[in-house]
């Protein structure tokens, strides 16, 4: 028998760590962890899950949904309203990619890193 696993943090690799925390912070409102600085930042959620975001170098954003530099994986993250919190999260940087193959179950967005991640209606 496989001991129980928990999901207790995933990081995401990118040139600035400082931005990309910022910007999940406003998305999320996940409370910044107060060692962040601009090699590794991170967010904690209430539920003990981190979210972290490390400075690597010659970092290549993923290109969505064109494959050359694979995506390797997404936050999906479930909203009341999909176009205010589409509009909420370009505003705060968010891209919107020409490709939404969701129509209006779900849409495509890029953080300012490239990474993409899913507005899901709830």
């Amino acid at each position: 028998m496989f001991p129980q696993m928990r999901v207790t943090a995933i990081t995401l690799d990118c040139a600035d760590p400082l931005a990309l925390v910022a910007f999940y912070e406003q998305a999320t409102g996940l409370a910044r962890h107060p060692k962040s600085d601009a090699a590794f930042a991170g967010l904690r959620g209430e539920d003990g899950l981190f979210i972290g975001f490390q400075r690597v170098g010659d970092y290549r954003a993923p290109r969505w949904p064109d494959q050359t530099v694979p995506q390797q994986f997404h936050f999906d993250f479930t909203v009341e309203d999909l176009d205010e919190a589409e509009t909420r999260l370009l505003g705060l940087g968010a891209g919107k990619p020409d490709h939404q193959p969701g129509e209006d179950r779900w849409r495509v967005l890029t953080d300012p890193a490239g990474h993409p991640f899913c507005l899901v209606r709830g």
